[in-house]
């Protein structure tokens, strides 16, 4: 751990910075997979608000 002494005596101690890297950009199969997630989630979310105003 990389500690600094300020003045006074106190210890500081400041945390590990991660590795930095540059991201990669989604592949055509993470592309179709985000496709069908959207869908799925649109059709579930309208199914629940069909049954929320067909109950109410």
């Amino acid at each position: 751990m990389p500690y600094t002494t300020e003045e006074g005596g106190r210890l500081n101690n400041f945390a590990n910075e991660p590795k930095v890297y540059q991201a990669e950009p989604p592949t055509p199969s993470q592309k179709r997979n985000y496709l069908i997630l959207g869908i799925g989630s649109i059709v579930l979310i309208g199914g629940l608000m069909f049954v929320a105003f067909s109950v109410s």
